[in-house]
């Protein structure tokens, strides 16, 4: 069942929005509004986040404070990566996450951490043992990314791709699976953080590790999940299709179900990152989700997101 609504991913990151084009995030924030309102108008209590920063920035919080943004959300989220491309270490988590608590008193969700396998194995399992340590008990929602590694067939959603040198290619190797699905030495340990930590997996239109992502997460004891519906995605063919059998095989788990990515024929310039022309689309695209695969859900799991 759906147990949150997150707008967007990473807003302050480059590679998720365009500063260019909205460099005060006021094109943002009037989205974000607009969202959370449409939101809260289809499941009144259905706890609404904001979508998970990247870097964890205290000012960027501050401004969309200003623009009014968390009276319409019920948390707000960060995402961490400090031993594959953030700037400060992995012992400072619990600072990090201080750090925006000063700034709101909305609860606090971790909504991306992980550890890439691109340098050893063994550097993700201590790292995943590490983080465990610093967060478990510090926070109501932490996502682990992810269950598996992207493919190395298929583009990371960034925007210099190989340019970006082995920042890039570390996406690749962020899962607890490698891509064909056997197991890493984290996999083998990330059981004994169950259920205090759960997953963020997205996947791909019409991915084809769907139904094996299911088994496994049960069998590592997921309880909770984070994903996303693509915006971009709702307009391709075949998109009710394959957004009914995603939200089919992921029912037995609660779902933060994250909203984001312009189609290009939306945005003020033909790009995923670009700012929607008109907001109230990607509000309509929100309200419509929830009607579709949230009907209802809100009040029952309200206290969730404050716990």
């Amino acid at each position: 069942m759906i147990e949150a609504a997150m707008i967007w991913n990473e807003p302050n990151n480059k590679s998720h929005w365009d500063l260019q084009a909205d460099p005060g995030w006021t094109a943002f924030a009037r989205m974000a509004r607009l969202a959370g309102q449409a939101i809260a108008a289809e499941a009144p209590g259905l706890p609404r986040v904001l979508g998970g920063i990247s870097p964890i920035d205290p000012d960027f919080i501050r401004c969309l404070a200003g623009q009014g943004v968390l009276a319409d959300v019920d948390a707000v989220a960060v995402h961490g990566f400090p031993l594959d491309w953030n700037l400060w270490t992995i012992d400072e988590w619990p600072a990090k996450l201080d750090e925006i608590r000063a700034v709101t008193d909305l609860p606090v969700w971790v909504s991306e951490v992980g550890v890439s396998s691109f340098g050893a194995e063994e550097v993700q399992e201590w790292g995943l043992q590490r983080t465990a340590s610093l967060l478990t008990g510090r926070s109501p929602r932490i996502h682990w990314y992810s269950l598996y590694d992207l493919p190395a067939a298929w583009p990371a959603t960034t925007r210099h791709k190989e340019a970006e040198g082995s920042s890039y290619y570390r996406h690749f190797h962020m899962g607890l699976l490698d891509e064909a699905g056997r197991p890493k030495r984290a996999a083998r340990v990330f059981a004994e953080h169950t259920p205090e930590f759960g997953i963020c997996q997205w996947f791909h239109f019409q991915d084809h590790r769907l139904d094996d992502a299911v088994r496994w997460m049960r069998d590592l004891g997921v309880t909770y999940l984070r994903t996303g519906l693509s915006w971009a995605d709702w307009l391709r063919p075949d998109a009710e299709a394959w957004f009914d059998r995603q939200m089919r095989a992921l029912e037995d788990f609660a779902v933060t179900i994250t909203f984001c990515f312009t189609p290009e024929e939306k945005g003020v310039w033909p790009h995923y990152t670009a700012p929607p022309r008109e907001p109230e689309e990607f509000a309509a695209f929100c309200a419509a989700m929830i009607r579709r695969y949230a009907p209802g859900v809100g009040s029952s799991v309200e206290a969730k997101a404050t716990a």
